[in-house]
């Protein structure tokens, strides 16, 4: 017996990472199962870079990732502050939406269904146009969504890749330039380098505000440009966002509210507290959910917000060091926490990007004098570790 052409084993609702790499993980491993995604624009990935260090992930995943990641720089990367440059190195990697649209679209094999949800539940979505979908599991991975449950920070910015007249010299990518005037926070410009003449560059910043100033941010950029000497030729891309950045928050209410259905990336609370970098935890999420033996809504459900929780709970640590960031340090003065933190081993800088400090690690990033006022710093350490927050 056919089934109907809107009846699905899985739905993910929404195109962005971690539904590309659920999709992606499920073809390889269960290619039986039928998987549909919906996304507003009928278009995978939206216009985004995300990038990931060698040691974020294992080599196995890496190389399941390879075909989507458009540029890696095995000569590891370089940081720069006033007093400090270094070079680390680890490899680094970008992954573009392009990259993930042409990997993963063609194996949703007509699935991939244009259209915006106005209902969810555990049975399947209903989209703006009347249509009913249905599917034994659903996944909602539209992106963060406003809640009074988690206490945020964010990293604004704005990326524009340029073709140049001449070479621009680099040779690795610069995670952060922060010999930069500091403005609305800790701000860094972020360059990766694609090819000789052609760079992406991000003017970042970590602020209290969410709010996202384009024409702010491209003016920097084009300053910044100037100052390096290099000549435009032309715009070859842009790219903004406003990530979160965690320093607090109830992780039980949070997933109290919403329809009961699964959750997934931003929308599961699921990415780095400290820079905000999702990528590893779809690539987890996406292992755990193709090795589920029940992909129904209740059970992927429970999977999904045992996962976050397990994660936010076991991070604690990185959200302290938000606080400290965000309460404790004047904003003019953020860029000295980062400073004193690639002073560090690089075997510390690392595990700490991965999320995977040790306790040792925890002990060398908060031993000496804080780059903070002390009386804040201990405030901070005073308040953490309150409630499901912890």
């Amino acid at each position: 017996m056919m089934r109907p052409a809107d009846d699905f084993d899985l739905i993910l609702i929404g195109g962005g990472l971690a539904a590309c790499l659920i999709v992606w993980r499920l073809a390889l491993d269960r290619p039986e199962v039928r998987v549909a995604v919906v996304e507003r624009d009928g278009r995978l990935g939206g216009r985004h870079t995300w990038s990931f260090f060698d040691s974020d992930m294992d080599e196995a995943d890496r190389a399941w990732l390879a075909p989507a990641v458009a540029h890696r720089w095995p000569g590891g990367h370089e940081v720069y502050f006033p007093g400090r440059s270094r070079v680390l190195a680890t490899p680094y990697n970008s992954l573009t939406s392009e990259g993930l649209h042409a990997a993963v679209a063609r194996l949703l094999a007509g699935r991939l269904i244009a259209g915006e949800a106005t209902s969810v539940d555990q049975d399947g979505v209903v989209l703006t146009d009347g249509r009913r979908l249905s599917a034994r599991g659903v996944i909602d991975a539209r992106g963060p969504q406003a809640t009074a449950h988690l206490d945020l920070g964010w990293q604004v910015f704005l990326g524009r890749t340029v073709r140049l007249s001449e070479p621009h010299g680099l040779v690795r990518p610069t995670i952060m330039d922060a010999t930069v005037v500091q403005t609305g926070g800790y701000r860094f410009v972020y360059l990766l380098p694609f090819d000789a003449r052609t760079v992406m560059i991000e003017d970042t910043y970590y602020s209290d505000s969410a709010t996202l100033d384009r024409a702010a941010l491209g003016t920097r950029i084009d300053a910044y440009i100037r100052s390096r000497g290099w000549t435009v030729e032309a715009v070859t891309g842009e790219e903004a966002g406003v990530l979160p950045i965690a320093l607090d928050g109830d992780i039980d209410a949070f997933w109290a509210g919403g329809p009961p259905v699964a959750r997934a990336g931003l929308m599961a609370a699921l990415f780095h507290p400290v820079t905000g970098y999702s990528l590893p935890d779809a690539v987890g999420l996406a292992r755990e959910i193709s090795a589920a033996t029940d992909l129904g809504s209740a059970s992927l459900r429970a999977l999904t917000e045992a996962r976050s929780k397990r994660l936010w709970r076991e991070r604690g640590f990185y959200r302290l060091l938000n606080r400290m960031l965000f309460r404790a340090a004047d904003p003019g003065r953020r860029w000295r926490v980062f400073q004193r933190f690639y002073g560090l081993s690089e075997g510390v800088v690392r595990r700490f990007y991965a999320g995977r400090s040790t306790t040792l690690d925890k002990a060398r990033i908060l031993a000496g004098k804080p780059p903070v006022p002390v009386a804040a710093a201990l405030r901070q350490l005073r308040e953490s570790g309150r409630g499901s927050s912890a």
